[in-house]
């Protein structure tokens, strides 16, 4: 099963830029697309977006894993845009969407997460002054990256186990099994993070000055 926002190891050009870089580039391509309701412009954007994953070499497959997940969300969007303005605004509405999950999905492809987190925790350095902890917020932000493919693997998991018994696939029959082993993987999550420190006061952790 393939899962989203998971680093795929290369040697691009796009790989070897430092995190810093592409996150900004993200930030201003992002920018850019909110910025466009030309349909013919939207779709010079998505050519654009093409070639950098070619650039990058990422597999088709795992581009389009990117977005598959906003596939039902995309329909709704559409019918909603549809009734409050015409086509060619909809679809603008929902290119502009797509193409921005399409781009962030190629940061995350050709970024590791622990560049990411580095850039986060150096941008988050001075405000330890006012007492925020630019490491918490790296472990969090981790947690939650790495949250999202666990998920989709547990979600996966009950899935296969429901078609191998042949029962009927009703999304509210997986919602049970799938929050029951979610929030099993949570609590041992925190024991894991507990016995290793991770609630420790770093203000109590630290030895007394003489």
């Amino acid at each position: 099963m393939t899962t989203v926002g998971l680093y795929h190891p290369g040697t691009s050009v796009l790989h070897r830029l430092p995190a810093g870089a592409k996150l900004a580039g993200l930030a201003a391509g992002i920018t850019v697309l909110l910025l466009l309701e030309d349909l013919r412009w939207l779709g010079a954007a998505a050519t654009a977006i093409v070639v950098l994953h070619a650039v990058a070499r990422v597999p088709a497959r795992l581009a389009i894993a990117q977005v598959r997940p906003l596939l039902w969300f995309v329909i709704f969007l559409l019918a909603v845009q549809l009734l409050l303005t015409d086509w060619q605004g909809a679809l603008s509405v929902v290119l502009t969407l797509v193409l921005s999950v399409a781009l962030a999905g190629l940061v995350t492809l050709t970024t590791r997460v622990s560049a990411m987190l580095d850039v986060v925790e150096s941008l988050l350095g001075p405000l330890r002054r006012v007492g925020v902890r630019p490491d918490r917020v790296g472990l969090v932000l981790a947690l939650t990256v790495r949250g999202v493919p666990v998920i989709a693997g547990i979600a996966g998991t009950v899935r296969d186990a429901h078609r191998a018994r042949g029962a009927t696939l009703r999304p509210w029959a997986l919602l049970v099994p799938v929050l029951v082993r979610v929030l099993r993987h949570a609590d041992a999550l925190g024991d894991a993070l507990a016995a290793r420190g991770a609630d420790d006061d770093a203000d109590v952790a630290a030895p007394p000055r003489s």
